[in-house]
């Protein structure tokens, strides 16, 4: 076959394409668990910031030995009690909503984060020192302007102030919705309430600012200027899990068994 032909050059090009596909492929199958391990490490150093507990690039060394002190737990959604044969590091409620028979449909009334279908089960995280809790940290997600919006809020022993609140995952406009992810706007909510004291979710982000003389200024955080939707998005998706199909059932436990310990 001459080195000029056609069929020889084509030929070449199928090698490299099929040298280059193994090459890729081996790499991704090498790559994976270190992938897998870095997402993890991300998911614990947001949920470490969210309960104000690291800072932003904590080594891995003090995240995993930070996250000692966080017990995690698998909890059924609907009556808020804790599920014992479902191990933690294993399960993926993100996963579980898209199966229907480990999730359920929301309607469009019930579905004010617009995810559409709810896990049956969750997993929450318990802060604690000296074997007293300390807080809790919930995962929440909901629907913003472009993406669906992946975070965690933490809330202190009394299960209502809010301790802090991070997202890990967004894909907002950059410089608008994507300031949910600006520590400046983030320092705006440690402190403020999430629910009132019959449990009821109240927190809200207000477009054009909060009102300091409002009634409502302890539930309330400044929305992020040109990006309404996106603000509105994170209302609705901490109202959501804070609420009866959330946390809801989940919070009032906890909360009945602090009482009974008192």
């Amino acid at each position: 076959m001459s080195n000029d032909s056609w069929q020889k050059t084509l030929l070449v090009a199928l090698v490299l394409c099929l040298v280059f596909s193994v090459l890729v492929s081996s790499a991704a199958v090498v790559l994976r668990p270190t992938q897998e391990a870095n997402q993890r490490l991300d998911v614990q150093r947001n949920l470490l910031l969210a309960a104000g507990l690291a800072e932003a690039g904590a080594p891995a060394d003090l995240v995993g030995e930070l996250m000692g002190s966080v017990e995690a737990q698998i909890i059924d959604l609907d009556s808020g009690t804790q599920n014992m044969d479902v191990d933690p590091d294993t399960f993926n409620s993100i996963a579980a909503a898209r199966k229907p028979n480990t999730s359920a449909a929301l309607d469009s009334e019930a579905d004010i984060a617009r995810i559409k279908r709810r896990a049956n089960m969750a997993k929450v995280y318990l802060l604690k020192k000296d074997g007293q809790l300390t807080g809790v940290v919930l995962p929440v997600y909901g629907s913003g302007l472009y993406s669906t919006m992946y975070g965690f809020i933490a809330l202190d022993a009394d299960l209502r102030t809010v301790r802090g609140l991070k997202f890990y995952e967004q894909g907002e406009t950059a410089g608008l919705g994507a300031e949910v992810d600006n520590p400046r706007w983030l320092a705006k909510w440690p402190g403020k309430m999430a629910l009132d004291e019959t449990g009821v979710p109240r927190v809200e982000v207000v477009k054009g600012g909060a009102n300091p003389s409002s009634p409502m200024i302890d539930y309330q955080v400044d929305g992020i200027s040109g990006a309404t939707m996106t603000s509105d998005g994170v209302s609705a998706l901490l109202q959501f899990w804070l609420g009866p199909n959330g946390f809801g059932p989940y919070l009032a436990k906890l909360k009945a068994q602090q009482m009974e310990a008192s």
